[in-house]
């Protein structure tokens, strides 16, 4: 399969950023998008709501279908799905993208912040893959990409931000077991294709913006490189395509991409490796 024309796409977080890439990425092969979030009036300093994405999905070819949703409710996870299968037939595609980050260190983080990053994480994650996988099961060709890190347990990457990478790495734990639980027969005939996406380096988005130096923000690459190789992940066999833990530029590098200076924010500035890797 070399697109996702008439696919049914559910993208949790995708009012901006990484998420709205995406949608906008499989609208071009005429996909149905479904793009979900907080936001439907526009945020004081963060463009874009769930309508001016699914606006721009129209434009770029694709259906639309925009649902207000807080992934933090599981009612509303269902509900939600129940919506989608009513208006567009099925599910083929779900892009668990929605996150929250908080990059302190444990002293340093609340109650509050602790449960906003697990629930938004590692819960949303878990609750709509469990909320999609009954009718993945009846696709032709059912992923789950879930946007988080290849799993390593060094603890440099703990130390500084233990909640942050323990919610994190929750939602790759849900990729590590839900590949063999929905592998062919308990995920349908063809199995579900469960992988997680990661960025080589850091991408400009508003969690970047507010959470690092500008200087990360100038060495960072645009969220267009993320949605290109989730486009290629997508439409793989989801027979031959599951349990990965994918880097965004090998992902390209092997679909034989070799000019990555287009998505870099300002080209010829070195880059700052995303979390996780090293």
């Amino acid at each position: 399969m070399n697109d996702l024309r008439g696919k049914t796409i559910f993208i949790t977080g995708s009012s901006r950023g990484i998420g709205r890439e995406i949608a906008l990425r499989c609208a071009r092969d005429g996909a149905k998008v479904v793009i979900t979030g907080k936001t439907v009036k526009p945020h004081a300093k963060l463009p874009g709501t769930i309508h001016t994405v699914a606006d721009e999905v129209l434009q770029a070819g694709g259906q639309a279908l925009a649902i207000q949703l807080d992934v933090r409710d599981e009612q509303a996870i269902e509900a939600a799905v129940v919506q989608v299968v009513e208006k567009f037939g099925g599910i083929d595609v779900l892009v668990n993208n929605a996150s929250a980050i908080s990059m302190s260190g444990t002293l340093g983080t609340p109650a509050k912040k602790l449960d906003l990053m697990w629930d938004v994480n590692m819960r949303a994650t878990f609750l709509a893959s469990q909320a999609c996988i009954p009718y993945l099961k009846q696709a032709a060709n059912p992923h789950i990409l879930t946007l988080s890190p290849p799993l390593n347990l060094d603890a440099k990457w703990f130390a500084p931000h233990l909640a942050y990478t323990m919610s994190k790495y929750g939602m790759s734990l849900c990729t590590l077991g839900m590949a063999r639980e929905f592998a062919a027969n308990g995920g349908g005939a063809k199995g579900i294709a469960v992988n997680c996406l990661w960025p080589r380096t850091t991408i400009a988005t508003a969690a970047i913006e507010f959470n690092f130096p500008e200087a990360v923000l100038r060495a960072s690459r645009k969220p267009a490189i993320i949605a290109d190789a989730a486009h290629v992940i997508l439409t793989r066999d989801s027979r031959t395509c599951s349990g990965n833990f994918f880097i965004d530029e090998e992902v390209l590098r092997e679909a034989g991409v070799s000019d990555f200076e287009r998505y870099a924010v300002s080209p010829g500035t070195p880059l700052f490796n995303d979390l996780f890797l090293g």
